[in-house]
């Protein structure tokens, strides 16, 4: 394992991201969708390829050495992240598909279960699909209602507005950490104490706080934290819930099959312990190994370092952007993290990334799983550049220049 880097090197950083050298359409490519997906270090993909050539087996079934090996490295990845988020134990840390399915999960073993008609489930305006849909499906199954935390016009959502529409029917609050969409940052912490105060209990989406923020879930005092490993510079189709214990012990399982189980009889089925009664079937073995590989990555930044980075480029960003006379930014809450929203002045979202692409630059547009939110800050879509650790003022220049002869074709 390499030493923490002593200061913040981001040419050095970059290197290590093999897809960051290559040109797209003759130009450099100037990656700047990260929220959507992160690129890969080089000790992930090598973690993912040595798991598929050396340590091909399954896990926690066979005494073979490749099987022992295979089990040994899917679980320390799961030790990993439990120093990542400062979980309690293990027991705490589910491997699921990602974020999607942890909050499905949540949904489906403690909402549907606990839930009854006349209770409330308190979500807010900015949320992604994920943290919207499976709510509904919950409220339909159980006669709870759907409360929605308005936003502001700036594309916040404040503490006042929440505890607002907090009362003794809220059974359960799931609220985004950072909004994909805006890089709005929620106060997580305070809506986490204010919803225990009304006897709620709280799952936070952080799709996007675990890559931004400082994450530290016995401090935070959530119930459930849900995040992506794509986010986070890890493979796809990983991710993690994290419960309180006493929770995830009284939820019944979330699927059921191999390896979920302790004792199967046709009379009765009894359950293995946490966590692994939520983590039925043969999971994405190489790929939980290339997210350890990832979450130990990660730790070894100097990760305060890494965040001023981040917010050093978000805010170059946002300056640079706000000069421009043809650019709107959509979306100036006071704190955010991430990304940022905008739109060209006479051309829509989807030609503006089409013609970005063409210089090298990669943008996400559209309505980012967030259309209730675009519904309320009147836009049907959006160009959207968000950052990552290995991002850079140079490339912030490059996507002006870009925005420039896309605006030629426009004006």
């Amino acid at each position: 394992m390499s030493a923490i880097v002593p200061r913040f090197d981001v040419e050095s950083i970059r290197g290590e991201f093999p897809a960051l050298a290559q040109r797209v359409h003759g130009k450099p490519l100037v990656y700047l969708d990260n929220a959507a997906t992160a690129q890969k270090p080089r000790v992930v993909i090598d973690a993912v390829t040595e798991a598929y050539s050396t340590d091909c087996a399954n896990i926690h079934r066979a005494v073979h050495t490749l099987s022992q090996r295979a089990t040994a490295r899917y679980e320390a990845a799961r030790e990993s992240v439990v120093r990542l988020m400062n979980a309690r134990s293990i027991r705490e840390v589910v491997f699921v598909r990602g974020t999607t399915e942890a909050i499905n999960l949540v949904a489906s073993s403690y909402a549907r279960p606990n839930l009854r008609e006349g209770d409330e489930i308190l979500v807010t305006g900015l949320e992604h699909h994920s943290n919207i849909v499976p709510w509904q499906l919950a409220c339909r199954a159980t006669g709870a209602k759907l409360v929605v935390v308005p936003v502001s016009d700036t594309g916040e959502v404040t503490l006042e507005a929440f505890q607002a529409k907090l009362t003794s029917r809220t059974k359960l609050v799931s609220v985004a950490h950072v909004s994909n969409a805006l890089g709005t940052v929620l106060p997580v912490r305070e809506m986490i104490a204010a919803a225990h105060a009304v006897g709620a209990k709280i799952l936070v989406d952080g799709a996007q706080g675990i890559v931004h923020e400082d994450v530290d879930v016995q401090s935070l005092g959530c119930d459930f934290y849900a995040w992506s490993g794509h986010k986070l510079y890890g493979p796809t189709g990983i991710g993690v819930l994290y419960g309180r214990e006493s929770l995830l012990e009284a939820m019944p399982p979330y699927q059921g099959g191999g390896d979920m189980i302790d004792r199967v009889r046709f009379e009765e089925t009894t359950w293995n312990e946490l966590p692994y009664k939520f983590e039925a079937g043969t999971p994405d073995i190489a790929g939980i190994i290339g997210l350890g590989a990832a979450v130990e990555w990660v730790m070894r930044l100097d990760r305060a370092a890494a965040r001023q980075h981040e917010q050093d480029v978000l805010a170059y960003a946002r300056a640079r952007l706000a000069e421009l006379s043809y650019v709107t930014i959509v979306g100036t809450a006071p704190k955010t993290s991430g990304a940022v929203s905008f739109l060209v002045e006479g051309a829509h979202p989807s030609d503006v990334g089409t013609l970005l692409d063409t210089h090298g630059v990669a943008v996400r547009t559209g309505h980012h799983c967030t259309q209730p939110l675009m519904d309320r800050l009147g836009v049907a879509a959006t160009a959207r550049a968000s950052f990552a650790v290995y991002s850079t003022r140079s490339e912030v220049d490059a996507l002006i220049v870009a925005l420039a002869k896309v605006r030629e074709l426009f004006a």
